[in-house]
């Protein structure tokens, strides 16, 4: 029978090492302002920072910081990848962003309020999150 292990799981937070690891891989390209887009679901936040063609710079969200399941799309890891952008962008030189932001999950502000206190200028916000206008079709009415 012999002795059972215990392994305890630190999923709690952020892991420290990938925050790490995604800081140092920050581009040398220099931009002084682009577009920011915020992918705001219920299950993850992602976020995106393009320069004005379109094309995408830094990115990151919050499962590729280490946050597991349920945890992924809550307001504070979304605050934190929110950071790590905001982190990101200061070093490239950005000073000004527009943001679009598109979702109904529950990390759209903390993550817009985490990025712009890294002393970037947000110069406008879109929000494009689709909207159906009829919906799909109803269930039929249950018979017993």
């Amino acid at each position: 029978m012999g002795k059972k292990r215990i392994i305890k799981k630190s999923g709690s937070g952020m892991s420290s090492g990938l925050k790490a690891r995604s800081l140092s891989k920050v581009p040398k390209k220099k931009l002084d302002t682009g577009t920011l887009h915020i992918h705001a679901t219920y299950n993850n936040t992602k976020m995106l920072l393009a320069d004005k063609s379109g094309n995408t710079v830094i990115w990151s969200s919050s499962g590729a910081l280490g946050f597991a399941g349920s945890r992924r799309g809550t307001p504070f890891a979304a605050a934190k990848v929110g950071d790590l952008i905001g982190e990101k962008a200061n070093t490239m030189g950005v000073k000004e962003v527009d943001v679009v932001i598109k979702g109904v999950g529950s990390g759209r502000e903390s993550a817009l309020r985490s990025f712009a206190g890294k002393g970037i200028n947000v110069s406008r916000i879109r929000d494009v999150t689709p909207v159906p206008f009829n919906g799909p079709r109803p269930p039929k009415v249950r018979r017993v």
